[in-house]
């Protein structure tokens, strides 16, 4: 009984935990900027660190974009590849977050895998990977990741091509529907 709660305890912190360390983040953040633009200016401002915030990361993600931040983002990264623990969390958080808004999308091809073929259970997911030899299993087999309805976790299967049926409506469309638990109404990309 007490190893089950504990482990019931875990995995609620495991899947509360990162939503509280992003709210933590921002807050702090927005705090900040609140707290040196009262220092300095002798002035407050309800909601200026927000708006502050947002534009600091709209520039910060345009400057990201341009020639001249490419050298000084590779020599960032390479100081953290030779930081053993930093790199460790740097790097998976870097390719998640490439993975869904990079330039090299992963979740870009929906679909609907057979989950359970004597019982017709269907799942809405994304082919994360068409090739897995390098892991050693059959060309038959795809990645294909699973989002979990209002969480920011998921679960990645291994499954047989044939059991993959192509969805044919845009990628944000089927990320919505399966973040909202199938509550939305419409496909449209624009919604």
């Amino acid at each position: 009984m007490w190893n089950k709660l504990s482990r019931y305890f875990l995995q609620g912190l495991f899947y509360i935990a990162p939503i509280f360390v992003t709210v933590f983040i921002i807050y702090k953040i927005v705090i900040f900027i609140d707290t040196i633009f009262l220092n300095f200016f002798h002035f407050s401002f309800p909601g200026i660190g927000i708006i502050l915030m947002l534009a600091g990361l709209t520039l910060l993600g345009f400057l990201a974009n341009t020639f001249l931040a490419q050298p000084i983002i590779s020599f960032f990264n390479n100081i953290i590849s030779h930081m053993p623990v930093i790199r460790d969390l740097y790097n998976p958080l870097k390719e998640f977050f490439a993975a869904i808004v990079g330039k090299e999308r992963k979740f870009n091809r929906p679909v609907i895998v057979k989950i359970n073929i004597q019982s017709d259970i269907n799942k809405i997911g994304f082919i994360t990977q068409s090739d897995l030899s390098e892991l050693g299993i059959e060309k038959k087999y795809v990645s294909v990741y699973f989002p979990h309805s209002y969480a920011f976790s998921g679960e990645l299967y291994i499954v047989p091509s044939e059991n993959i049926i192509p969805l044919d409506i845009p990628p944000s469309a089927a990320m919505k529907f399966i973040l909202s638990g199938g509550a939305i109404k419409t496909f449209n990309e624009n919604d």
